[in-house]
């Protein structure tokens, strides 16, 4: 039989799917919806590399078993097309990105499509096309409406080399994500998204939700709800007071200084009481300048500037503490001060050491009679040195200790979240421009919903502007406005939108995107029946990189969208699956460190079928895997062999099609059958194309094989390898797809296992025997054997040196 030719029956079977729309979901079905979605793209203008093509890979043959199973499955794709990688491949090259980024659109579609990808095109979306942002800046107006968007002076992060400020998320390590360079401080009137109002909500929720347990961890840490006291320090013979954060009240008799942020307001409102004043203000200056991460490094030494002239009294025993004003407090944690307990935090232990500052020990652990420590005891304990307080444990004391300075109004239960309100101005020109109009008369006025879009001017200059301003304000046509309050001059908001923006709600657009018209008012409304259909997404995949990023953020919108009322659902994706990275020569898969390998070059030599099987095969779907550029080979030999057996039914007669298949290759049929439906559903790929090509040998050397059970082994492999199994299921007399077939069902009494008597041996000679089933892996085994009260007796206190293991037979544990 000839070899598969990969070139021309790859492209037959794409045509193929696109003219009969196999893989269009159907909005009136009585099947089962299944709503399966990729993070959708950047258009990066070098296209795809098999990197990226492995969470498509993944999501694609999930969908496709789930189309088989009877589900009425919608998969989507679309282009988050606007920001900043778009506009600086835009800068680079000189050609407006409204051009380059059709142009990389173009080229990745077609690299999806090579894929055998069984998106539903009708609904494709472009987050840069004016029919899209229209909506972007409704979800603005309806947020502002509701007190959720708003305008404030505030220092930002500012990337001087971005030129645009950066919300809090986007900086990481101090740095820019997407250019790496320093990010600066400044103060800027932005607008912001107050994501605060659903801290609480955001931590909850996450227990309603199939993700990752790394992803919840990451946002609940980013998040940084702490529960605790805020105590008020005053200061003697003035009316200012200083409001304190702590988790650890219980340690309040061992305050023995104030720290403040150099940001903090009451430097300048006390400053004739300053004596140092100046040595202070060249403190909190040069603080200034410093990044966050600089100032929170735990490896660097603890700076700070005593003020003088001014105390600060502890309300638990009306002690004076001197202030200090140092770098390692923020004004954006808590209430921008801190009380110093330096024998109960290490941080303040080293500070005080440094500056000669009392150590007052308060806590100690329970049941020990410790001396003055040489470095701070951080843990609860029973409290000592705490007047009425004493004697009690760290959990008593925190209770009752706020309870006294409530009573006192002198503190208070309190909680504070890390998370700040998300900054979505950017002063860039490739964005959304943001819905607004500035009156000298009527101050800020939101643009009217039947003015939308509000459309970005093509400008010919689109290079970013000064400190802060936006290449907008270049054009004066989009510029100079009417106020839409009075009807005076006005100007409109130059800022565009974080892209981010856009991508928070695309996931609602899918559900109605070829049902839309061109319609004013509200889109949610309309559509209200068909987002309640399809929503929430069944299971999205994607990049974990995204964590505190879009997945907050568009967790954050379904919130305010249901409180709204605009949908019936507070948590947009029900399960979520992070995909691993790929790795080649060392290093991540990128075009800056010049190790990618295209997708086109794979699919010409050996097919976009190979591809896919060897994305998956190469290792868990979930970790970071090695691309090895002679690995593909085995993947393509796979392949091969399963079209080789083809030829089996080609030649023979019809009388030979009627031929049984031997038991034992019937029994791992059935067993494959059972491992690659589990396989899938647990995301174990890998280990279903491993059984898959096990078959496959056992399949080619029987002497016996029934056409039937040929076609079950092609309609396991549909999924991984779409056109490959369509040609061979055509050729087999099946006229409709294979992707309208019913996926393989296992029979129970073929895959029961057989059972034997397994040995196990310590240092050779056997001290118990166990029933198990063949076949069973050496982990399983290991699992069994160290679980038996008889092996445990005879390895108790012992080390075991080696293991020795014998598939189907024995174990020897040798101590």
């Amino acid at each position: 039989m000839p070899v598969y030719n990969h070139q021309n029956i790859e492209k037959k079977w794409q045509k193929y799917w696109r003219r009969k729309n196999i893989f269009k979901a159907e909005d009136e079905s009585s099947k089962p919806k299944f709503y399966c979605l990729d993070m959708f793209p950047y258009p990066s203008s070098y296209g795809l590399h098999v990197g990226h093509l492995r969470g498509y890979t993944i999501s694609d043959i999930i969908a496709k078993k789930r189309l088989m199973e009877g589900y009425n499955v919608l998969h989507p794709m679309g282009w988050d097309a606007f920001g900043l990688p778009a506009e600086n491949f835009a800068l680079k090259t000189g050609v407006h990105p409204a051009i380059t980024t059709q142009k990389a659109i173009k080229n990745i579609k077609k690299q999806l499509i090579s894929s055998g990808l069984g998106y539903d095109w009708s609904r494709e979306i472009c987050s840069c096309s004016k029919d899209y942002y229209q909506w972007t800046q409704w979800m603005f107006l309806e947020l502002y409406k509701a007190g959720l968007a708003y305008r404030k002076k505030a220092e930002v992060n500012f990337c001087p080399s971005c030129k645009t400020v950066l919300a809090n998320e986007q900086v990481i390590d101090g740095k820019c994500e997407r250019c790496q360079n320093i990010v600066s401080k400044k103060q800027l009137e932005q607008w912001f998204f107050k994501i605060t109002d659903y801290a609480e909500r955001l931590i909850d929720d996450l227990d309603k939700i199939d993700w990752p347990d790394r992803i919840k961890i990451m946002q609940r840490n980013w998040i940084g709800k702490s529960e605790g006291t805020e105590i008020i320090f005053q200061i003697p013979n003035s009316e200012f007071q200083i409001p304190v954060f702590t988790t650890r009240v219980d340690t309040l008799f061992g305050c023995t200084y104030i720290v403040i942020a150099p940001e903090s307001s009451i430097i300048k409102q006390l400053k004739p009481k300053i004596s140092n004043y100046k040595e202070v203000l060249d403190y909190t200056e040069k603080a200034k300048t410093k990044s966050e991460t600089e100032r929170l490094a735990e490896d660097k030494e603890k700076t700070g500037v005593e003020i003088k002239g001014i105390k600060a009294i502890n309300p638990i025993n009306n002690e004076e503490v001197p202030i200090f004003v140092a770098d390692y407090v923020l004004t954006e944690y808590g209430t921008g001060a801190i009380m110093a307990v330096p024998a109960h935090d290490e941080r303040d232990f080293l500070f005080a050491k440094k500056y000669n500052l009392s150590v007052k020990e308060v806590i100690q652990p329970v049941n020990s009679q410790t001396e003055f420590p040489e470095k701070a005891f951080e843990d609860d304990g029973v409290l000592i040195n705490s007047g009425v307080f004493t004697g009690l444990s760290s959990f008593e004391a925190r209770e009752k200790i706020t309870q006294y300075l409530s009573e006192k109004k002198l503190g208070k239960k309190a909680v504070y979240y890390k998370l700040r309100d998300w900054l979505i101005s950017r002063q860039r020109y490739w964005g959304a421009p943001i819905p607004m109009i500035f009156c000298p008369k009527c101050g800020w006025q939101a643009v009217a919903e039947n003015d939308l879009p509000v459309l970005l001017p093509k400008i010919k200059d689109f290079k970013p502007g000064g400190e802060g301003e936006s290449p907008l304000v270049k054009s004066k046509k989009f510029l100079q406005t009417k106020c839409p309050k009075c009807g005076g001059l006005a100007k409109r908001e130059t800022d565009t939108m974080d892209t981010f923006v856009c991508s928070s709600w695309y996931y609602l657009a899918y559900a109605f995107w070829h049902k839309r018209k061109n319609q004013k008012g509200s889109i949610l409304k309309e559509h209200k029946n068909l987002i309640k259909f399809w929503l929430p997404v069944d299971l999205y995949v994607g990049g974990a990189e995204h964590a505190c990023l879009h997945l907050l953020y568009a967790r954050f919108f379904v919130k305010a969208l249901k409180d709204l009322g605009y949908i019936d659902f507070d948590e947009a994706f029900s399960k979520l699956f992070n995909q691993g990275t790929i790795y080649h020569e060392g290093a991540k898969m990128s075009k800056s460190r010049g190790n990618v390998v295209s997708p086109d070059e794979i699919f010409k030599k050996y097919g976009a079928d190979t591809l896919r099987v060897y994305e998956l095969f190469i290792g868990p779907a979930d970790q970071a895997c090695q691309w090895q550029d002679k690995g593909i080979i085995g993947s393509y030999r796979f392949l091969q062999k399963v079209w080789q057996l083809l030829d089996r039914f080609e030649t023979q007669s019809k009388k030979m099609k009627t031929i049984e298949t031997s038991l034992p290759i019937k029994k791992l049929l059935h067993k494959t059958i059972k491992q690659v439906t589990e396989d899938i559903e647990s995301f174990k790929f890998n280990t279903a194309i491993s059984s898959l090509m096990v078959l496959t040998n056992e399949m080619e050397k029987a002497e016996q094989l029934a056409v039937s059970d040929y076609e079950l082994l092609i309609k396991l492999v549909a999924p991984f390898a779409p056109h490959l199994s369509e040609e061979i299921w055509q050729r087999l007399g099946h006229k409709a797809s294979i992707f309208f077939e019913n996926w393989p069902k296992y029979d129970k009494e073929l895959v029961k296992e057989e059972k034997f008597i397994f040995i196990i041996q310590i240092n050779g000679k056997i001290r118990d025997k166990v029933e198990i089933e063949k076949g069973i892996s050496r982990e399983k085994v290991e699992e069994i054997v160290f679980s038996r009260e008889k092996t445990q007796k005879w390895i108790k206190d012992k080390e075991i040196k080696k293991i020795i293991f014998v598939p189907d037979k024995l174990i020897n544990l040798v101590i």
